[in-house]
C-alpha cells in the first residue's frame, strides 16, 4: 500500500461498523465489502470472497479472522492487529455496558418491544450479507448455479450444511467452478 492513510481509514471504518452491527459482524459485511472493494479497490470481489471462505472454514471467531486478513492485505501484520481490535473492541465495550443496563431494568416492558423489533432487523441484515457474498463469489454461470442449488437445498431440507460445503470444495478443487 502506498497510501499511508489506508490503515487508519480501514481501522476507523471497522470500528464504526462494528459498533452498529446488530446480530454480529456479518450483518455489516456488505458495507465492509463496499468499502474495501468498491470504494478503495484494496482487493477484488474474488479476493474478498476467498477471505470470507477461509475465515468461515477455520474454527473460532470468523469475522475477527476475516477482518484481520483484510487488514493484513492493506497493511501487513500491524493492519491485521488493528483490524482485529477494531472489529471486537468497540462492540465488546458497548455490549458490556448495555448488558449491565439491560439486566438492571429487566422487568420493564420496553425490553420485550426492543427484542421483538431487533429480530426482523437482524434477519434482514444477515440476508443482505448473504446476498452480497453470493454476488461476490458468483463469478461464472457455474458458480451461480451452485449458489442457487445450495440455497434451495438449505431452504427446503434439513441437510447439514457441511455436506454442501464439502461438495462445493470438491467441485472447486476439481476445477469445475
Amino acid at each position: 500500500m502506498t497510501d499511508h492513510s489506508a490503515p487508519l481509514a480501514l481501522t476507523a471504518h471497522l470500528a464504526l461498523v462494528s459498533s452498529i452491527s446488530f446480530g454480529g459482524f456479518p450483518t455489516v459485511l456488505p458495507d465492509v465489502r463496499n468499502f474495501v472493494v468498491g470504494a478503495h479497490g484494496w482487493m477484488t470481489n474474488r479476493e474478498f470472497a476467498d477471505l470470507f471462505a477461509i475465515a468461515q472454514s477455520i474454527p473460532g471467531p470468523s469475522m475477527i479472522l476475516m477482518m484481520s486478513l483484510v487488514g493484513w492485505k492493506v497493511w501487513g501484520f500491524p493492519g491485521a492487529l488493528a483490524s482485529a481490535f477494531a472489529t471486537f473492541g468497540p462492540p465488546c465495550t458497548m455490549y458490556f455496558a448495555a448488558y449491565r443496563l439491560w439486566d438492571r431494568f429487566h422487568d420493564l416492558p420496553w425490553q420485550r418491544i426492543v427484542r421483538q423489533g431487533l429480530v426482523p432487523v437482524t434477519m434482514g441484515l444477515v440476508i443482505a450479507s448473504g446476498m452480497v457474498m453470493a454476488r461476490a463469489a458468483d463469478t461464472s454461470w457455474r458458480t451461480v448455479i451452485v449458489t442457487i442449488v445450495a440455497a434451495t437445498i438449505m431452504l427446503t431440507t434439513r441437510l447439514n450444511p457441511i455436506w454442501l460445503l464439502l461438495l462445493g470444495g470438491a467441485l472447486g478443487g476439481l476445477g469445475l467452478l
